[in-house]
């Protein structure tokens, strides 16, 4: 994100763009296999291609030529191609395979694929036309005209077992002599990834943290009210005797105001409300022992307030960021309370898996982190729940969207809400930005892990763009969704504490941007001129509040700059090894400025001592 004020955002949006003016080539990504010492073995990777259909029909193997195709009759969950078995009315069989090769040394490895069934079959008993999935000899399930739905479901299955093994993902469809069944399948995907729990750190607790959330909203979906509950394992050899909840966006409100409302605490007892009201302590009922865990739950209010911000409504678009309280981190330094910055990011958590049900009128869309399937609810609403697991924190937004869909050529189900006012054009122009981008991001970086990408779309965000799992805010603007995009690696998957070290996600992610559009920052380091002798790019957001005007420059434009200036001085190739090799040891962890500076150190004979202290990164 870059949360300037509106009068000073073009001013320093200006002054990053011209350091980024460049043309030299950037090397492919394309890396060895990782050796860093976390799951050194495995390259985190999405196996199948093609598997949204839109680049033809190879690699896959098809029974006749109209089983891949965008004729009219069926619709695509994304993009304009699908693959349609079946829906002959008479004895038919089609079949549908790939061959794809598991990594070894990957711990897991998860087969994903959305399917629609229709069926003229009116039995509510009898399974006449089915459809077989299967990995190598193994069957996976089958369906038949009995699972019939309106709409795609998607399916997903861990297919572990099958590390180091080339094997056939294979789709068997076949109807008896009347009554058609059509089986449609869509983004296609298997994503494997290696040390798929975060890196061991006993100063970093409550660890594994796991939210349980049912909200309902009004008619505008700008007041949500339900529960929540947070399970959690304490990893510090110290008793843990208390928790805090961050109620970030108490910022947007007063202590007699409060925008995020927290009642009937159980499994502890909650505290006075501190850090302007965004932090509430929770004492637990008993210390909690290394290793054990503990459940607190609460009642949970929220009220959107206006404004077009990462929490705020817009007309009839509502923002919902940070707004589901989360688990503060207590590591080495003691716990995190730090103040809620409108500058950049305060936020410092743990991967944690969500399960959040929103229970919402049928006429408002509510794109959200994680993977969403939407039910009926009663009279005129819709139940959304979304499912992200390994993420940081939850958004959501909620209104009369337009939406589009579309697939990127890896196979990740890209959706593009836009709210009104944003052109078609625009909003494809979005879509097909945000298919590339995270294909290049992950190509450099690792597979996306989060299933799909929602991204949304308003023109009067007066910070320009901000990120969260699977869930972006974003102005119509390449740069500044292909930005935010790469979020979801630095700062997503590889965490840091964003208060403290903001160039861990915000310098990296500018680099990223700048490799992703085929720049090199050939010169900017010229450019640099430092206001004091304090300033750094490693400077906290302490120090960025107090010198706002600053913030942009260093932190976005000389971090992305000494990192090109890293790369020229150990090599393109040491360098795109350097950050795969960190992201995959990083991967659902924590960074901190002083682990990069040794993982560079050990990627190069080159003394690196005078290159940090010419750049001022510190730690």
């Amino acid at each position: 994100m870059r949360p300037t004020p509106r009068n000073a955002f073009a001013a320093s949006a200006c002054a990053v763009a011209a350091l980024a003016a460049v043309s030299l080539p950037v090397t492919p990504a394309a890396a060895a296999p990782p050796a860093a010492p976390v799951a050194a073995a495995c390259t985190p990777a999405q196996v199948v291609t093609n598997g949204g259909f839109e680049s033809g029909t190879s690699p896959w193997t098809q029974s006749s030529t109209s089983v891949i195709t965008n004729r009219a009759g069926q619709t695509a969950h994304g993009g304009t191609s699908f693959a349609w078995l079946n829906g002959v009315g008479s004895t038919h069989t089609d079949t549908l395979s790939q061959s794809v090769t598991i990594p070894s040394g990957c711990s897991s490895a998860t087969l994903t694929f959305w399917l629609h069934i229709d069926t003229a079959e009116t039995t509510s008993s009898t399974a006449y036309d089915k459809l077989t999935a299967k990995i190598g000899s193994t069957t996976l399930a089958t369906y038949s005209n009995l699972n019939k739905a309106a709409g795609y479901v998607q399916k997903s299955f861990d297919v572990s077992s099958f590390a180091g093994q080339t094997v056939n993902v294979a789709f068997t469809g076949t109807e008896d002599s009347s009554l058609q069944t059509s089986f449609v399948l869509d983004d296609i995907a298997l994503n494997t990834s290696g040390d798929t729990t975060p890196p061991a750190d006993s100063t970093r607790t409550p660890a594994a943290p796991s939210y349980t959330v049912s909200l309902s909203s009004n008619t505008s979906g700008t007041v949500w009210t339900g529960h929540e509950s947070a399970v959690f394992t304490n990893a510090s050899s110290t008793a843990l005797s208390e928790v805090y909840l961050r109620l970030w966006d108490n910022y947007h409100g007063t202590c007699s105001a409060m925008p995020i409302t927290v009642s009937n605490v159980t499994g502890g007892t909650a505290g006075a409300l501190s850090v302007g009201c965004t932090a509430l302590k929770v004492t637990l009922a008993t210390p909690l022992a290394q290793g054990q865990t503990a459940t607190i739950g609460f009642d949970l209010g929220i009220t959107v307030p206006s404004g077009a911000d990462r929490f705020g409504y817009d007309g009839a678009f509502s923002f919902i960021g940070n707004a589901l309280p989360v688990l503060a981190v207590k590591d080495g330094a003691g716990w995190h309370l730090d103040p809620y910055t409108n500058n950049g990011e305060s936020f410092y958590s743990l991967a944690a898996d969500f399960k959040v049900t929103l229970d919402h009128p049928t006429s408002l869309l509510v794109p959200a982190t994680g993977a969403s399937v939407d039910t009926p609810g009663s009279s005129g609403r819709t139940v959304t729940t979304a499912t992200a697991s390994k993420v940081r924190d939850f958004a959501w937004a909620a209104g009369p969207f337009t939406k589009i869909s579309g697939t990127s050529a890896a196979g990740t189900p890209v959706n593009v809400y836009s709210v009104s006012g944003i052109s078609s054009s625009d909003a494809q122009s979005m879509l097909t930005t945000a298919k590339t981008a995270v294909d290049a991001h992950a190509a450099r970086f690792g597979a996306y892990p989060y299933g799909e990408l929602d991204a949304v779309i308003d023109n009067n965000f007066w910070f320009g763009g901000m990120e969260y799992p699977g869930f972006v805010l974003d102005l119509v603007s390449t740069t500044a969704l292909t930005h935010e995009i790469g979020h979801q690696w630095w700062y997503g998957i590889v965490g840091d504490d964003e208060y403290t070290s903001p160039w861990l996600d915000e310098a990296f992610t500018d680099y990223a941007t700048d490799l992703a559009l085929n720049k090199t920052g050939t010169n900017c380091w010229n450019s640099v001129s430092w206001a004091s002798t304090a300033e750094k790019i490693t400077n906290s957001m302490a120090y960025w509040d107090a010198h706002s005007s600053r913030y942009s420059t260093v932190v976005y434009g000389y971090g992305k700059c000494a990192l090109h200036d890293l790369r020229r001085l150990i090599g393109d190739t040491a360098m795109t090894k350097l950050l795969k090799d960190y992201a995959t040891s990083h991967w659902y962890g924590v960074s901190t400025t002083a682990e990069f500076k040794a993982a560079a150190q050990a990627a190069t004979t080159t003394d690196l001592t005078s290159f940090w202290t010419t750049h001022r990164i510190d730690g």
